[in-house]
């Protein structure tokens, strides 16, 4: 009856020592955590005497995946930002703005000349001197209108055309704006989780909450000013012809150009068409690199089409200026000498080498579509997590201790037998937790000590099961074989509804909800696995080298 096959015993055995064998660097967090980042280090920089010295620390043939420590344990940044989407809606009519005027070119016998007009941000105003011809005028610019492609603008089109007089308004759609916003805050997550993702940070939590919010939690991290260093420009880059230079900031630029200041020479103001030639998003490459005065700049390539934008133009402005232009203040205004086909330049300015490396991680990561407003920040000192750990230390400790010494006095040397269990099945949860990279929270730390207790609880019921059938006459062999088969629906009962609680609290969740479910449910893993398997091979090798005649548990 108590017959357990070899190789599941061999097996059980392997999946206890793989976890207490995963576990053990986390034992020497500070040590490997070193060992890890030289390692990084000499792929990305190569071989130095300290990062040799510091991979060193920590034998190569031994795993070295680690528990990230989450932000309320490491210390770090803590950022809500709010994405401006109403930014998106004048750079699309900016750019929809040559579109328009291209179609109507050819329609100047029935709609006569046409000026852009001011207006609001998100519109395009243009009279027209032959107001008899507006209807063609609709006509044409309606056709330039495309249909949304999302389930809920099915059947609108993404702008709105309408005349008033020899006035044509042209905005986007209330379907397309809100298709709009969704598309540029869902490009501001993806662009913030690429430039931190450049930076190497581990472990950080970006996620979107609300309809136009953004939270961004950056353990390790300095302070919450150099992570709004590294996420808060918006390295909007585009390159735009230049149609005039002067001192005043004031002066009227016409209709369809602004005026913008220059980066480098204080006082200078430059017009500029609005409508770019090339934009950053056509950018696939830049790195931090130097003129050919030795001073620190930048190196860009265009892919295909950008290439060929960036390529005529230069062709047929030879000795006319353009502007490279970054966050709306010109960088610099080289004259075109002469064709530039190959789709790559250099940017420079007065940069340091710090700002040159900052700048061409945001231009590989890509430009935010709009600029973020930062609603609440916080820094978490290092000192305040340390005290975090600390609790949680002497929370598990005294949680676990408590644990054992019940189960040792509760159930004699069947009690022992679970606190071995219990030992391992913690090792198992950090096993666990470093294979899959798992953050550690302090709610997360709140839920392995809620599993210290659930993991005793299906011994607790084995066990009295067990007291149950010894009472009812029968044998040790017969009582411990009936205790495990007769708890086993109980045991899986209780655990499988509390593994979906868990479940649904780390899809619903987030943050440090997320962070106690999967502790909780790696937990209930574990402890179910203890329990029913670990603890039942320790009983059965006892078993089968004593031979009881009568046992008490």
């Amino acid at each position: 009856m108590l017959q357990i096959d070899l190789w599941k015993r061999v097996l059980i055995w392997l999946v206890c020592a793989a976890g207490v064998i995963l576990a053990l660097p986390n034992g020497f967090y500070t040590r490997v955590e070193q060992a890890n980042d030289a390692a990084a280090e000499i792929i990305a920089k190569g071989e130095t005497p300290e990062r040799l010295e510091a991979i060193g620390q920590w034998p190569s043939f031994l795993p070295s995946g680690l528990v990230n420590l989450g932000l309320d344990l490491r210390g770090g940044a803590h950022l809500l930002a709010e994405v401006k989407v109403e930014d998106v809606y004048e750079a699309r009519m900016d750019a929809l703005w040559p579109e328009v005027r291209d179609a109507l070119r050819p329609e100047r016998a029935t709609v006569g000349t046409f000026r852009r007009q001011p207006g609001p941000a998100d519109q395009i105003r243009l009279k027209i001197s032959k107001p008899e011809g507006m209807a063609r005028a609709l006509e044409v610019v309606r056709g330039l209108a495309n249909p949304i492609t999302t389930l809920t603008g099915v059947g609108a089109n993404d702008i709105e055309v309408s005349a008033q007089g020899d006035i044509l308004t042209v905005q986007l759609s209330e379907a397309e704006k809100l298709a709009s916003d969704d598309r540029t805050v869902r490009q501001a997550l993806e662009i913030v989780r690429r430039r931190i993702d450049e930076v190497g940070t581990r472990e950080p939590t970006i996620q979107r909450q609300g309809a136009d919010r953004i939270l961004i939690q950056v353990p390790g991290i300095g302070s919450a000013s150099e992570l709004k260093a590294i996420i808060g420009t918006t390295a909007q880059l585009t390159f735009n012809p230049v149609v005039g230079r002067g001192s005043d900031p004031d002066a009227a630029p016409g209709i369809g150009n602004k005026v913008i200041p220059s980066l480098d020479e204080p006082g200078v103001y430059y017009t500029i068409e609005a409508a770019a030639v090339v934009t950053g998003e056509d950018l696939v490459d830049a790195q931090p690199s130097f003129d050919q005065n030795g001073q620190p700049a930048v190196n860009f390539r265009f892919n295909t089409s950008g290439a060929r934008r960036f390529g005529d133009y230069t062709a047929e402005n030879i000795g006319s200026p353009f502007a490279i232009v970054l966050d709306d203040e010109v960088v610099s205004a080289p004259v075109i000498q002469s064709h530039i086909p190959g789709g790559s330049g250099i940017i420079t300015g007065n940069f340091t080498i710090e700002e040159s490396t900052n700048l061409a991680v945001l231009l590989r990561a890509g430009a935010l579509p709009a600029e973020l407003e930062f609603l609440e920040e916080r820094t978490i000192g290092p000192e305040l997590g340390q005290d975090s750990i600390d609790a949680g230390k002497i929370a598990t400790i005294v949680a676990f201790i408590a644990v054992l010494v019940f189960m040792g006095l509760s159930y004699g040397l069947f009690g022992l037998f679970a606190n071995v269990a219990l030992v391992l099945n913690i090792a198992l949860i950090f096993g666990m937790l470093s294979l899959i990279g798992g953050t550690l929270t302090l709610p997360g730390i709140a839920g392995i000590v809620l599993t210290v207790g659930m993991a005793v609880d299906a011994n607790v019921l084995i066990f009295e099961r067990i007291r149950e059938e010894l009472k009812a006459g029968r044998g040790p062999a017969r009582a411990i074989d009936e205790g495990y088969s007769k708890a086993l629906s109980a045991i899986l009962d209780a655990n499988i509804t509390t593994f979906i609680t868990a479940v649904i609290l780390f899809a619903m969740g987030s943050g440090p909800v997320r962070g106690f479910a999967i502790t909780l449910g790696l937990g209930i893993l574990t402890s179910v696995f203890t329990a029913i398997f670990v603890t039942r091979l320790i009983i059965v090798m006892w078993f089968e080298r004593r031979r009881p005649k009568t046992i008490e548990v």
